[in-house]
């Protein structure tokens, strides 16, 4: 302030995020017909740098297309200027490195954007949007299962190739099969790698050389882990047989036991308090909905806010009351959600910065870190305090959602508690 009186500033010093509504509007395109049916073939495939690329695209109604469909979604999801501009820049690039102007952007050449100056998945987001996207990349599970096999010899590895596209894709021969979890995919490639290491560290160069020898040389000796390797090859060599690709099944006949089943445990009530008492919404209304009502962890990533009504959480399988407490932490949570992210449009009860400008879940880890502590871990200790409270097996299914196997386990841990406890006393 000078001796006048008069305020001095530097302009720009001040910057304000403006939204995407605010950009100029453009003349309405006429319709045409894209994607184009046609594709235009190469001679060669040659590698593109689009590093400092600039050009002109070679259908300027069809770049004019996408312009819009960014604006639009930009628009719709109240996306930051910054963001908008950097999709609509990338989105040209796109449009000007078509072998084939108008066709389908592929999704691996959006892969080809640099990475620092793009991205890249609110340009996935608008494309797939305006149905303008070819999804060619492969499954991040299928480079996966290429590393695991990394090292191994090419007959082996195409072997265990074909036991891994028949859990991944099912199928209609016999044995007929259908897909797998992706979970169940991995854990089962896990516990059978080593064992193909091993075999191929032994001079063997394809499945058809392993023996019944070989299968208990590859086990190991006790636990969880050889009941799951057991699992694993004899889901590997059945399939092999059925395909005629081995002569014998070696795992015939070969006991492996059964895994070692987690019994659940009593949590450490200081993380658990902690969360309860939160200054952070989020974290309180994810502490409350597990700690009251025992959700899993993806039962509370896929809540939409139209589950959430008349004091009730409505999921697929059942409808809960909710708890006092529940209600007010959720309505401090949709009330900082709808102060944080008034334009947002997703659907889903919890939100992160990088959710709300799209219409997706959060992420496992988002849950985990907002939480402070393992949401499996919560929900058994709630699950187990009412075993204790009330040993009744049926009001366990109801209320969580369990299975009467998966109930039975909290209600034996209570009973192994008891008599742990009492042989205590006798001792003393």
């Amino acid at each position: 302030m000078n001796q006048h009186g008069q305020q001095l500033h530097f302009v720009g010093l001040v910057w304000r995020q403006r939204r995407a509504d605010s950009l100029p509007d453009l003349k309405p395109l006429k319709h045409r017909p894209y994607p184009v049916a046609h594709e235009q073939l190469t001679l060669m495939h040659v590698p593109r740098d689009l590093s400092g690329f600039s050009a002109e695209p070679l259908d300027p109604h069809f770049a004019r297309l996408l312009d819009d469909a960014a604006r639009e979604h930009a628009r719709r999801h109240g996306w930051s200027k910054t963001r908008t501009v950097t999709t609509r820049q990338g989105l040209r690039i796109l449009a000007s490195i078509q072998d084939t102007p108008g066709a389908l952007i592929k999704a691996s050449d959006v892969e080809l954007l640099n990475a620092a100056a793009f991205n890249r998945q609110p340009i996935l987001d608008v494309l797939k949007a305006a149905g303008l996207l070819q999804d060619d990349r492969l499954p991040s599970i299928v480079a996966w299962f290429g590393r695991k096999a990394t090292g191994l010899p090419e007959a082996m590895a195409a072997e265990l190739e074909i036991w891994f596209n028949v859990m991944l894709h099912g199928s209609t021969k016999e044995p007929r099969a259908k897909a797998k979890a992706l979970a169940t995919i991995k854990a089962r490639v896990r516990s059978a790698a080593p064992a193909a290491m091993f075999w191929a560290a032994n001079g063997r160069e394809s499945l058809r050389e392993i023996t019944r020898e070989d299968i208990d040389e590859a086990l190991p000796d006790q636990g969880s882990e050889r009941a799951l390797t057991g699992t694993a090859l004899r889901s590997l060599f059945r399939i092999l047989k059925a395909r005629r690709l081995v002569f014998t099944n070696p795992t015939t006949h070969t006991k492996t036991g059964r895994p070692e089943s987690r019994i659940p445990l009593p949590i450490n009530e200081g993380p658990m308090r902690a969360a309860l008492g939160s200054d952070n919404p989020a974290r309180t209304a994810l502490a409350t909905l597990i700690g009251f009502h025992a959700l899993r962890n993806e039962e509370v990533r896929a809540l939409q806010l139209t589950a959430v009504r008349d004091g009730k959480i409505h999921l697929p399988d059942r409808r809960i009351t909710m708890a006092p407490a529940v209600r007010e932490s959720l309505t401090a949570w949709l009330d900082y959600r709808t102060a944080k992210w008034p334009e947002t449009l997703n659907p889903h009860l919890f939100i992160s910065k990088q959710s709300a400008v799209r219409t997706t879940q959060v992420s496992n880890v988002w849950v985990i870190e907002t939480l402070g502590m393992s949401p499996q871990a919560l929900r058994e200790d709630r699950i187990l305090y009412e075993a204790q409270t009330t040993n009744d097996i049926r009001r366990l299914c109801d209320l969580f959602g369990l299975s009467v196997k998966g109930a039975e386990r909290y209600l034996y841990q209570r009973h192994d508690s008891h008599r742990l406890a009492e042989r205590r006393q006798g001792g003393t």
